[in-house]
């Protein structure tokens, strides 16, 4: 499953970036995420680390090979004697308290295997191996947090160039008022007072309009943050009509044991209790094998030879001072804060899954009030702009209708987008593709 996921990883990095002019699909805005946002360039980092001491851990049942080589001259008794022995150039004719300068080439090999470790290589390979697993379940964690970002930026900026586009539709209903109150008012047919008012919401209402052109710009900005990317030249234009908003469907289960980060605790209590396991490792022997091969070269005396050296070594602590007692408890604590680190998780994510279908269910209901609303609004505001142009009612009764019409199709706008954040929100909750694939 590891390697499928970073084949996936490695094709969606392949993809290219889109041009500053081209729209964006949720799809390949999730693939640019994944390859230039930081935070899985961090996940990413993690697994290579993880990785890594899986691989030294194996290094426990490998022999371990060394070679060394050295030259000296020296006078000192004892060195000097131990050179001459070596070179095999010993007589009796030898003065030990003055051999004179002796010099020794030495070029050494040696292999040492170690047999018997007391369970402390077993221990660290199940740790390292849980541990990597972990970061992989961190990793797809990280990209479904992205994922799921990155779908939230996308809506939030269609959510607030849909309400450019609202605000819009409010000026040009203003300005259609304001032309007739205009020829109604040079007609003797209306106040003063009320062409004044129809005059300051239209000001009023291009000011909203501005207003939402900054938040639209700004939305803009947010969408290619959580990209990873520079800011682009040009307008950021999402695709008309994105498939993926379409793959959005309502998970059937409430089942998230599969949570990432779940696995992820689950998988750090493994390595936990195999640390406990190595910790343990201290009150028992290690036994070691090894062998060794020597050459020996001496210009002064002009002589060399070889000699080889195997044998078997096991160790045991018998007292240490308690360190080792101390290391296990350690152990035996780190265990216990990562059991409980899940069970808290655990629960956190549980009430995480209810309160995203509840918000989900709101969402919903939400959005089909505010449809109702929106058409309720629009027949109110087409009778009361005839009517106003026949002088069937007053300025006031029109600016009214005109700024709930505006208002409702705000709130239709903000809750069609935030009933599919709801959405992308219970899938992650539960552990799915917050983006299904097709």
């Amino acid at each position: 499953m590891n390697r499928l996921f970073i084949v996936a990883l490695i094709l969606a990095s392949a993809v290219p970036l889109a041009r500053a002019d081209e729209p964006w699909t949720l799809d390949r805005a999730v693939a640019t995420a994944l390859e230039h946002n930081p935070d899985a360039r961090v996940a990413r980092a993690r697994i290579e680390a993880a990785q890594a001491l899986v691989s030294q851990s194996q290094a426990a049942w490998l022999p371990q090979l060394s070679v060394s080589g050295r030259y000296t001259d020296t006078n000192s008794p004892m060195m000097a004697f131990g050179s001459i022995l070596n070179q095999r150039a010993f007589s009796f004719g030898l003065d030990f308290n003055h051999p004179g300068k002796i010099d020794d080439l030495n070029a050494t090999g040696t292999v040492a295997y170690n047999i018997y470790s007391g369970g402390r290589a077993t221990a660290g390979r199940e740790a390292a191996k849980a541990g990597a697993e972990a970061a992989d379940f961190d990793l797809q964690a990280t990209r479904n947090d992205l994922a799921t970002a990155v779908v939230k930026a996308a809506l939030n900026m269609r959510k607030a160039r849909e309400a450019v586009g609202a605000v819009a539709g409010g000026v040009r209903a203003y300005e259609a008022a304001v032309s007739a109150a205009q020829a109604r008012y040079e007609a003797g047919q209306l106040l003063k007072a009320d062409l004044l008012s129809l005059e300051v919401q239209l000001a009023q209402t291009q000011e909203m309009l501005a207003s939402a052109h900054h938040g639209a710009e700004l939305a803009a900005r947010a969408f290619q943050f959580v990209l990873g990317l520079e800011p682009i030249g040009g307008s950021v234009e999402l695709a008309d009509s994105d498939p993926a908003l379409g793959r959005l469907v309502l998970p059937d289960t409430n089942d998230f044991s599969r949570r990432p980060e779940l696995v992820g605790l689950q998988a750090r209590v493994r390595a936990a209790a195999a640390m406990v396991n190595a910790a343990r490792s201290g009150r028992r022997p290690t036994v070691n094998a090894f062998a060794s091969y020597q050459y020996d070269q001496g210009w002064q005396l002009d002589r060399h030879a070889d000699g080889w050296l195997a044998g078997l070594s096991v160790d045991m602590n018998i007292f240490d001072g308690g360190q080792t007692s101390g290391k296990v408890r350690e152990a035996d604590a780190g265990l216990t804060q990562i059991k409980e680190m899940l069970r808290k998780a655990t629960l956190g994510v549980e009430l995480e899954v209810e309160q995203a279908r509840l918000s989900h269910a709101d969402a919903v209901q939400t959005l089909s009030v505010a449809t109702r609303a929106v058409e309720q609004a629009e027949e109110s505001a087409a009778l009361t702009r005839a009517r106003f142009e026949k002088e069937a009612v007053l300025t006031a009764d029109l600016i009214g209708v005109e700024g709930r019409l505006l208002e409702a199709r705000l709130r239709r706008t903000a809750a069609a987008a935030d009933e599919h954040m709801a959405l992308v929100e219970l899938r992650r909750a539960l552990g799915l593709q917050p983006l299904p694939q097709s």
